[in-house]
Parts: C-alpha cells; sequence; structure tokens
C-alpha cells in the first residue's frame, strides 16, 4: 500500500489517455457551470452536472437491481478499466462520472450488500493511505446507486465547502478522551456529528457507539447515514450524518415544484448536484433548507441523539 496516493492520482491520468468514457466525462467537468447560494449562513455550490442522471435518477428497489448487473462487480466492468488493489478485499478505481476532478470509486471483491458497520476501519485506513482524498461513504437509502455492493468513493481535498465550514460552526463537545472527541452540530446545514482522533482504534469503539444509537427503520439492515473520514494535521475528521429519508417531496413532485435533486454524501458536504438544466436555474436557498431539513433529522430528534450520546464512556 505504499505510495497508494500517487498510484490513484496516476491511475486517473492514465484513464483519462485511453478510457473514451472518462476522457468525455472528465473534459465536460472542467465546462460544468456553478452557483453559489448560502444555506443556513453557511456558502454551498449548486453543480449542474447532467451526466450525474445516472445516479439521482438510479432506481434502487430490489427489483430493479436485480434486473440489472451489478457495475461495481469484476465481471461486468469495462474490459479497459483498470484497478489498484488495497489490501486483499478492495479495488480503487476510477469513476467515470464525476463530481471531482479527482474522483475515485473503491468496491470491495465480493458482491455484498452496502455496509458500513464492520468496515469504518477500513475507511480511516483509506483516508490515511488516500492522504490527498477524502473518502465517503453513501448509505443503502442515504444515496448509494449500488447499495448492493459494498463500496465507498473518494474525491480530492479542497472541493467540498465542509472542509473549511464545520470549523467556524458552533460546536457542542459531547464526548471527549485521551487522543479522541466526538462534536455535535446543532446549527450547521443540518444537524451532525464530527469526530476527531488521532488514535484509530478509539476512533472505531466511538463510532461503533454513536452507531448503536441510531435507529433502523423496520425491513432495513443499517441506520440512515452518511459518513465522510480525512485526515488532517496527524488526526481523522468523521463527519456523520444521521438520515431520516432518502428524497424530499420535490424529487417526486410534478410540473414546476419538481426538482431533482437526491441528497447524498457529496450533497451534506455543501455541494447540490443538478443533473437537469431547469433545476440549476431556477434552485434557491429556500428550496435547498427545505430539502435538507426533509431528509435530515430534526432539532428535537438530533437532540435526543445527543442526550443518548453523551452517557458513553471509552
Amino acid at each position: 500500500m505504499e505510495n497508494i496516493n500517487q498510484q490513484a492520482k496516476e491511475l486517473i491520468r492514465e484513464h483519462l489517455t485511453f478510457w473514451e468514457l472518462a476522457q468525455v466525462n472528465y473534459a465536460a467537468l472542467e465546462k460544468v457551470q456553478t452557483r453559489t447560494l448560502e444555506v443556513n449562513g453557511y456558502p454551498v455550490i449548486l453543480q449542474f452536472n447532467p451526466e450525474r442522471i445516472r445516479s439521482s435518477a438510479a432506481k434502487i428497489d430490489k427489483q430493479s437491481l436485480a434486473a440489472r448487473p451489478c457495475f461495481l462487480c469484476e465481471a461486468n466492468r469495462p474490459g479497459n478499466q483498470q484497478w489498484i488493489d488495497f489490501g486483499e478485499e478492495y479495488q480503487i478505481m476510477v469513476n467515470p462520472y464525476p463530481i471531482f476532478r479527482e474522483h475515485l470509486t473503491i468496491p470491495i471483491r465480493a458482491h455484498l450488500e452496502q455496509r458500513i458497520s464492520s468496515r469504518y476501519k477500513d475507511m480511516l485506513s483509506l483516508a490515511e493511505a488516500l492522504t490527498d482524498f477524502i473518502i465517503f461513504y453513501n448509505g443503502p437509502k442515504c444515496g448509494a446507486s449500488a447499495p448492493d455492493h459494498m463500496h465507498f468513493q473518494a474525491g480530492n481535498k479542497g472541493f467540498l465547502p465542509l472542509e473549511t465550514n464545520w470549523r467556524k460552526a458552533r460546536k457542542e463537545v459531547v464526548f471527549s478522551s485521551g487522543q479522541v472527541t466526538l462534536f455535535a452540530l446543532r446549527d450547521f446545514l443540518q444537524p451532525m456529528f464530527v469526530l476527531v482522533s488521532a488514535d484509530k482504534e478509539d476512533a472505531v469503539v466511538l463510532f461503533n457507539h454513536l452507531y448503536s444509537l441510531l435507529p433502523i427503520r423496520a425491513e432495513e439492515y443499517e441506520p440512515m447515514m452518511n459518513v465522510l473520514v480525512w485526515t488532517e494535521a496527524g488526526q481523522w475528521i468523521t463527519c456523520v450524518y444521521p438520515r431520516k429519508k432518502l428524497h424530499p417531496a420535490c424529487y417526486y413532485a410534478e410540473g414546476d415544484a419538481n426538482i431533482l435533486i437526491s441528497p447524498a454524501t457529496v450533497e451534506m458536504a455543501g455541494v447540490f448536484i443538478t443533473p437537469l438544466e431547469k433545476d440549476f436555474r431556477k434552485v434557491t436557498s429556500g428550496d435547498l433548507q427545505q430539502i435538507i431539513s426533509e431528509t435530515c433529522l430534526s432539532a428535537e430528534e438530533m437532540d435526543m441523539l445527543i442526550s443518548k450520546s453523551k452517557s458513553y464512556s471509552l
């Protein structure tokens, strides 16, 4: 795993020379239109990215998943797509439908469902190796377009507003011991937790505790959440967004009320992807605030979760 960060960057560069799909979509990314809006006092980016329609409009019901070949399985990938092995389980690949100028998908070899409960430590290891990237996880009902195949994604640092915005927000210390601290952000873009740790094992224990407090809906196997991890100044920064809904009402609305924004981790971190130009032109700060309020925890739900979290001891 030595120099994996540079190998990943080189993998992207190589694919831009011989993989036409990646060439076209990364070139198009240079021309995407953006708008800057303010939500709850924080700047966010609206990105018009037509190629992301595949993700935003993806059908993830059991019947639809069963009817299509899994695009993350090795047997179904394009013949010219290459990857880097990370440990025995993971494969680092170029994402051919980018949001970031350096965008990776990191699936496991086996076709197993999207589930972070036993793999958060792997996420920390990926962040430790891919030092120029942020690692992120879309839960199976929180933006993952392949919830039937466990995977992370990674994007270059310096792009997501979250990276700087979270430090400006008012933070409440929920738990602190030794080299690990859990913060709650009540008044951010949306309620969230930030786990800061210089010790990997302590981070895993505290994350597992937080995970255990989140509700699991009937007929589901995992709490709804989006997670990001990156390294900074010798520490792992983990952002956890508890969720209560996949899509806002506007996603299903008809006529002028329809807005095709499907919030996933990137949206939670402050970059809202609009695959349709009509949405890019018309969306307001109020629309984004409404989307967040419908899909994330309410103030009361966050208060209850914080109260439960404070009963913890490492």
